[in-house]
């Protein structure tokens, strides 16, 4: 028998957390109360289990593991659909959250999907062997969107992120595509969502969403747009 994985992720309280997952598709397959609250969850060849303790701060967790799968698109479609039909809309902030889904230096397509417990789930699928990041861009605006993504995603640092995208967006002798504008606008709207800043993100929801473009571009942005419709359905807090 091939060796398997399991990750054991913390939570406060169970049942949020397993609510949560089966918003996903997950199927609940073993639960147990006492002596220590414990939880199983599975979908297809994915399983995660759940430990519950009362002193846990999930705002606060830096819990994590990573999903590999080979239809990343697909998953993220799942997810979404799971998740606006329980919520009633896509949580962008706060917890739960799910992240947007994007091309990453490191060769792999993947999204982040935080759960009530605070745990980040990273799915992804490899898209190269290359498995350390690339050098960064060249070019002004594809570099900010390679700095201010990481700083984001991968640092959790969403104020650095916001300065990258505010200095960017400020530049008067280079402009950016209509599709590099748009992914600048959206994670610009999105990390100001996560700061608090409503004013910021409603400024930059409405940029967004002004922008004229062609079918190409509509093709080429697909996964901004998808932010796009997220973020301008998830209410303000």
């Amino acid at each position: 028998m091939p060796e398997k994985t399991i990750p054991i992720l913390p939570c406060r309280t169970l049942q949020p957390v397993l609510d949560f997952y089966t918003a996903l598709g997950f199927e609940v397959t073993y639960r147990q109360r006492s002596p220590n609250p414990y939880a199983v969850v599975e979908r297809g060849a994915i399983e995660l289990q759940f430990f519950a303790m009362k002193q846990y701060e999930p705002t606060v967790s830096v819990s994590t593991c990573y999903v590999l799968t080979d239809d990343v698109d697909g998953l993220y479609r799942s997810f979404r659909a799971g998740l606006k039909e329980t919520y009633g809309r896509i949580p962008t902030r706060g917890l739960p959250r799910v992240g947007p889904l994007k091309d990453m230096s490191y060769g792999v397509r993947q999204f982040l999907v935080t759960d009530p417990g605070g745990n980040c789930v990273r799915v992804g699928q490899r898209t190269g062997e290359e498995r350390h990041h690339g050098p960064a861009p060249e070019e002004t605006f594809a570099r900010a969107l390679h700095f201010a993504s990481l700083l984001a995603d991968s640092k959790g640092d969403t104020a650095g992120a916001a300065k990258v995208i505010d200095r960017a967006l400020r530049l008067t002798d280079e402009t950016p595509t209509p599709v590099q504008l748009l992914q600048l606008l959206v994670l610009r709207a999105d990390v100001a969502g996560r700061l608090g800043d409503e004013e910021a993100t409603a400024a930059a929801l409405a940029r967004a969403a002004a922008l004229d473009l062609t079918e190409a571009e509509r093709h080429q942005g697909r996964d901004a747009l998808m932010r796009l419709s997220d973020l301008r359905g998830s209410p303000r807090r």
